[in-house]
């Protein structure tokens, strides 16, 4: 599976593909809102996007990346926000390559850590995740808080 970063053309595919991951996490459809939101991403240059691509060129998924810091540790750290891939496309190592496409740029970048959440529930991404490597975080519990 070849990935490579987004790029504006990809804005009306990536759009579906952005709208079919939040409805994986039960929003309601919104195209328009969802292209809207990369276009700004992409505008602002806020976060780092890659594509995953089919052998005859269609777009299968994506990874979503926003930088950040870290205080304590006087380094650079990038929140793994979203990935996503068609769910036609999975089980043929599209989600692998992603993530790893993901983590080869964060190196380039100097980057210290990856972080990610993900639900309880959703135990195919689990497996993946720790598959390479990764480790559920155990010495910290995560919070929200919606301000509306």
């Amino acid at each position: 599976m070849k990935t490579r970063p987004a790029v504006m053309s990809d804005l009306e595919v990536l759009s579906g593909l952005l709208d079919g991951y939040r409805q994986f996490y039960s929003q309601q459809s919104d195209i328009e809102a969802a292209r809207l939101f990369l276009e700004q991403r992409m505008g602002l240059g806020d976060s780092y996007i890659l594509v995953s691509e089919s052998d005859d060129g269609a777009l299968t998924g994506f990874v979503q990346m926003y930088p950040g810091v870290s205080t304590v540790g006087l380094n650079a750290r990038w929140t793994l926000n979203d990935l996503f891939v068609l769910p036609n496309y999975r089980d043929q190592g599209a989600g692998k390559a992603l993530m790893e496409a993901a983590t080869q740029l964060a190196r380039e970048h100097g980057v210290a850590r990856l972080i990610l959440m993900t639900q309880v529930e959703n135990q195919r991404a689990q497996h993946l995740y720790e598959s390479l490597g990764w480790q559920r975080n155990t010495a910290f519990y995560g919070y929200l808080l919606d301000i509306k």
